[in-house]
């Protein structure tokens, strides 16, 4: 049986109905058809399904609907605005901290909570971070620049 659940998603008042023990990644992309979290590994180790929920960087792949009633969801796609990059995306485009981009959403995700939590991080809180990801192209050196450089340009 579906329940219909509300919450905040990308700024606006949502409601969907999805089974009571439907992941929000589950609910995101096939219900909502906002396909930017991926599913890696579904046991919350990849980090390629980071949003970030109530300010904080959650594995939607592990978040039940239950838990996610009438709270704060961002994705990657609430990122830019007005189709205009959001500091950090635009520093991992310049920089080519994007390379075959299936991770990049929840490191993106990732990386904007930390920005929010603390706007200027040193390397190793970049790095800190980040232990919770997974990227198998890049090797984080030109990840851990955007995010350093969004935070000098306020991302």
């Amino acid at each position: 049986m579906e329940k219909t659940y509300r919450f905040k998603l990308n700024g606006k008042w949502v409601e969907v109905s999805a089974p009571p023990a439907a992941t929000l990644l589950e609910t995101l992309r096939e219900r909502l058809h906002l396909t930017g979290a991926k599913e890696g590994c579904a046991r919350g180790d990849c980090g390629a399904c980071t949003v970030i929920m109530d300010g904080r960087p959650i594995h939607s792949c592990l978040t039940i609907m239950e838990q996610v009633e009438g709270r704060d969801v961002r994705t990657v796609e609430g990122l830019s605005r007005n189709e205009e990059l959001d500091p950090l995306q635009r520093a991992f485009v310049e920089l080519g901290a994007v390379q075959c981009g299936y991770c990049t959403p929840g490191i993106l995700m990732v990386s904007k909570a930390l920005l929010e939590m603390n706007p200027h991080p040193g390397r190793e809180d970049v790095v800190e971070a980040l232990r919770g990801t997974l990227c198998r192209c890049t090797g984080y050196v030109k990840i851990i620049e955007a995010v350093l450089k969004a935070s000098e340009e306020g991302g």
